[in-house]
C-alpha cells in the first residue's frame, strides 16, 4: 500500500477511505435508565431486515454513502465508485479494507495496475481494520446517534439512518 499512496501523493491524488456497514432495526447493546433488577424487554419483531451501507471519506471531510435495503453485493461496490467520483471530484486513491465483496473477480479489472484512470485501488492490510479511519464513520453512528433508536421498520430506519448521517456530515 505505500507504494500505492507515494504514487498518488505524486499525482496529488488525494485519499478515500472506504468501508460497508450493516444497520439493523433493533439498537445496539448499551446501558439503560431502569432500575436495578428490572430489565427492560424490547417487544417486537425479529428480523433480518437492515439497510447495508458503503461509504467513502476523505482527510478534507466529504462523507459519501451508498445504501440498499439487501446485502452489498461486488457489484453495488463497483458502482459506488461512480458516485464517489462525482460527489469528491479528481482522480482518488480508493483504499478499501478488503471485504469479501470487494476482493470478486468483476473487481480485479479495476485492481490490476492501469484498470481505471480515473480511481486507482488499494487494499488495507487484513488484519489491521483501525487503519481505516471510516471505521470511525460507523463508530460514531452506531454508538453515539443511533445507540438507543430502536425501529419498527425499514422505513423508520432509513429516516433515523438519513438524521444521523447529515448530523455526521455537518
Amino acid at each position: 500500500m505505500a507504494e500505492a499512496e507515494k504514487k498518488a501523493a505524486r499525482e496529488r491524488r488525494p485519499p478515500v477511505f472506504s468501508d460497508a456497514a450493516a444497520f439493523e432495526l433493533l439498537p445496539g447493546g448499551g446501558n439503560t435508565s431502569a432500575p436495578r433488577g428490572a430489565t427492560p424487554l424490547l417487544r417486537g419483531v425479529l428480523t433480518r431486515e437492515h439497510w447495508s451501507v458503503l461509504s467513502g471519506s476523505t482527510p478534507q471531510g466529504p462523507l459519501v454513502t451508498l445504501r440498499r435495503d439487501s446485502p452489498l453485493t461486488r457489484w453495488a461496490s463497483l458502482l459506488f465508485l461512480g458516485p464517489l467520483r462525482r460527489r469528491i471530484g479528481t482522480a482518488r486513491l480508493a483504499i478499501w479494507d478488503g471485504a469479501p465483496s470487494q476482493r470478486s473477480a468483476e473487481r480485479q479489472p479495476f485492481l490490476a495496475p492501469g484498470g481505471t484512470p480515473v480511481v486507482h485501488l488499494a487494499p488495507l492490510p487484513p488484519y489491521a481494520p483501525d487503519l481505516n479511519p471510516d471505521e470511525g464513520v460507523w463508530q460514531q453512528l452506531k454508538n453515539v446517534e443511533l445507540r438507543k433508536v430502536w425501529c419498527e421498520d425499514l422505513s423508520h430506519l432509513s429516516s433515523a439512518l438519513t438524521l444521523a448521517l447529515r448530523r455526521l456530515r455537518r
